[in-house]
This record gives structure tokens, sequence and C-alpha cells, in this order.
């Protein structure tokens, strides 16, 4: 799918890892979104994708599930990589936030801001 990155098993259960060096500041993945619109919110929270989406759209009133890696990249504090979302192509794009070693897991903050300490919803293990 992505000759930069592969699924690997971690204390996460699992994760993203870089497969080569990545330079900060490069894409990384872009990742194609299903929107959820807004109203179908009720329901998506009863199922387990609600672990799996980005709040999305101009007022971040939408949540989408983004295919390929994009859902599975691992939260942290201290992120290496950070997304941002593409409204017009409906896409998440991730980047290195710094300069990730090969073997290195990618990890994003799930706040979105990669400086961003906002307690989120799980126990950090």
């Amino acid at each position: 799918m992505n000759e930069l990155l592969e699924v690997k098993a971690c204390k996460y259960g699992r994760g993203i890892f870089a497969t080569r060096n990545i330079r900060k500041g490069e894409l990384i993945h872009e990742a194609p979104v299903i929107i959820s619109p807004s109203e179908e919110y009720k329901h998506l929270k009863k199922t387990v994708f609600i672990e799996y989406v980005f709040w999305w759209g101009e007022n971040l009133e939408e949540c989408a599930l983004a295919l390929g890696y994009g859902s599975l990249f691992n939260h942290s504090y201290t992120p290496n990589a950070l997304y941002k979302l593409n409204l017009t192509q409906k896409t998440i794009d991730f980047f290195a936030h710094s300069d990730i070693r090969e073997g290195e897991e990618i990890m994003i903050n799930y706040n979105g801001d990669p400086t961003d300490d906002t307690p989120v919803w799980f126990d950090i293990l």
C-alpha cells in the first residue's frame, strides 16, 4: 500500500512504523475518508468505529473514517507526525513533525495540534 509504512504489533496492539528514514515535513500518507454526517453521530458512537474517526468539516461538525493507514496511527503527546484535514480532496494528510528513523513507530496527537496536552478519552499506557 505504501512503501514508507508498515503495520506491526506494539504495546497498543498494532501501530504504524516507518520502513525507511523520513525527513521532517515529508508527506507520509494521504488517507481518503468516508464522511459521516453529524446527524449520524448518535449511531456511530454506539460502534467500535467511533474509536477510529477524526472530527471533520469546516467547523468539525462531522466525523470521518480515514482509510488506508489513516485510522491506525497511535496517539502521543510528543508525536513525530501530524495530520491536516484536506477538505477539498477529502483526505487526511499525514506529515512528519520531526525526523523519523527507519523502524520507529509513527505517532500523532489525537487532539490535532502536536502541542495540545488536553486529556484524551482513554488511559495512556
